[in-house]
């Protein structure tokens, strides 16, 4: 049964436009302290930040990656290559024996180093590319469901990429997966949110990662000049994201994507220079 709340103003309720709206926690943007999140790729840039964000919230969390990195003090990390079909779902069943349960899901593993021109890209490459950044997403998401649709509130966070809609010169097969975890979102949130688990995804465009910074300016400056906001995202802009997704405050959010461009999408004309 769903619960619609209350239907009138009632002492400690806030009026907004003639609509009521509760205090509480379920205004909370972050994650409740307490709550038991698994996040792949937690040695990467992306997953790391977002492993000890967690972390400093009081959050459980366990990380899962093939580098087996130790990130943010004693959270525990599982080495695991997901595109193995056995090793993938056994790491992650173990993350969640480690956790005791499970509250969260976040999918950041995956690869883009990848680069041929569409022509003359090998098979092998294209398929080890959808192998990591789509159906291993699947896998991991798969072997969760049992304990994900016991949580009260269950949310996984997909992370995908604005090469999913723009598309990727030279990385297709990277801006394919992408495309396809935000198919997989939507389907796995149609299916599943009788079970009480939401599915979104996250965007992003240009975000501080050591690659980003490391490239000349003059190859920034050509990249940053299709984004209005003038500059890439901070880690902590992207990392905010996935919390919120994680979060009460996002408890009727499902099947979506938060695109994350700094404007990217609204250059038409070139107006905003």
């Amino acid at each position: 049964m769903i619960d619609t709340g209350p239907l009138a103003a009632s002492p400690g309720d806030d009026l907004y436009g003639g609509v009521v709206m509760q205090t509480g926690s379920d205004w909370s943007t972050v994650p409740v302290k307490g709550a038991k999140v698994l996040v792949t790729g937690a040695a990467g840039g992306l997953g790391r930040a977002l492993t000890e964000a967690l972390a400093q919230l009081g959050v459980e969390v366990v990380g899962i990656d093939r580098a087996g990195t130790v990130v943010a003090g004693d959270t525990p990390m599982i080495t695991a290559d997901l595109t193995d079909d056995e090793a993938g779902p056994r790491a992650v069943v173990e993350a969640i024996d480690r956790l005791g349960g499970l509250d969260g899901l976040v999918g950041a593993a995956g690869i883009v180093d990848t680069i041929h021109r569409a022509h003359r890209f090998p098979i092998a490459d294209f398929r080890a590319d959808l192998e990591a950044n789509l159906l291993a997403q699947f896998a991991v998401a798969q072997a969760a469901y049992p304990a994900l649709k016991e949580a009260d509130s269950a949310s996984i966070v997909f992370i995908s990429s604005i090469a999913a809609q723009d598309g990727l010169p030279g990385q297709i097969s990277y801006a394919a997966a992408k495309a396809g975890l935000l198919g997989l979102a939507r389907g796995l949130a149609a299916e599943w949110v009788s079970d009480g688990i939401r599915v979104n995804a996250v965007a992003p465009g240009l975000f501080a990662t050591p690659k980003v910074l490391a490239l000349p300016e003059s190859a920034r400056d050509r990249l940053l000049a299709s984004v209005p906001l003038d500059r890439v995202a901070t880690l902590g802009e992207v990392v905010g994201s996935v919390l919120y997704l994680l979060s009460p405050a996002a408890h009727y959010t499902t099947g979506q994507t938060l695109r994350l461009d700094g404007g990217a999408g609204l250059t038409l004309g070139g107006f905003y220079r």
